[in-house]
């Protein structure tokens, strides 16, 4: 669930008053955490990736079709991981909420649903057909 804009500020007062008060503290603490986690994350999914390959190999061996179809399915999703897991990751030097990075303008934009847009669209051609 996102932030609203009151406590995304308060939220970045905290963290200037943080960087104010201990800044080696806050240094430590600012993305290492999030880069280790996505990074461990890849690794996990790129050794069951591995598993996958054996148990498809395995199931070929002893001609058992579902042993390569779990194989296969391992192997689908440890990628599907390691791909989303690889674009979440902040580059090095970047921060996980800094101010000109990609997350950070996705959250600073107000989130809309797909029906909210047809909506308007719907009240922007009635609008425009109207005056006519």
């Amino acid at each position: 669930m996102p932030l609203s804009e009151h406590e995304q500020r308060m939220l970045e007062q905290m963290e200037r008053a943080l960087y104010a008060e201990d800044p080696k503290f806050a240094t430590a603490l600012e993305g290492s955490g999030l880069r280790t986690y996505t990074r461990r994350r890849v690794y996990q999914a790129v050794a069951g990736f591995l598993v996958g390959i054996a148990l498809l190999m395995a199931g070929m061996v002893a001609v058992l079709i579902w042993l390569s179809v779990v194989g296969f399915l391992v192997m689908l999703g440890c990628a599907v991981l390691a791909v989303t897991g690889w674009r979440k990751a902040p580059k090095p030097g970047e921060q996980a909420g800094a101010p000109g990075s990609p997350a950070a303008r996705r959250q600073s934009r107000p989130r809309r649903s797909m029906m909210d847009r047809i909506e308007q669209r719907w009240q922007r051609r009635r609008d425009e057909q109207g005056g006519n």
